[in-house]
């Protein structure tokens, strides 16, 4: 049986930040939800991309350019972006920056 609840005191001193690159940790992942925690190194970047479920993306810390669909924005700590399905969206590190992405899955079909 899995655990009934994931528990992070302080997810931004959870994250790691690597010298150089992207680190991703999974916290949770089921049939509906898949959370991962993202550790960038400045100047990093998860090049525009869609999915085919909404998002939430929290920024915890640091500043990053974002691009969601035409639209250029600016994350800080605190920023919160949901997104619908099949948005185009990429994320570029301008410093140390941590955030949490949040995936909300279709839910089985009624039975």
């Amino acid at each position: 049986m899995a655990d009934p609840y994931v528990y992070v005191r302080d997810l931004a001193e959870q994250a790691r930040v690597p010298e150089n690159g992207i680190l991703s940790q999974t916290l949770y992942n089921d049939e509906k939800t898949k959370i991962i925690l993202f550790g960038f190194a400045p100047g990093q970047e998860l090049s525009a991309h869609t999915a085919p479920y909404p998002a939430i993306l929290t920024f915890l810390k640091g500043e990053a350019s974002l691009k969601l669909g035409d639209a250029a924005q600016e994350a800080v700590a605190g920023t919160f972006v949901y997104m619908t399905p099949n948005l185009e969206h990429g994320v570029k590190a301008k410093s140390d920056v941590v955030m949490l992405l949040t995936m909300i899955k279709p839910g089985a079909p009624p039975g």
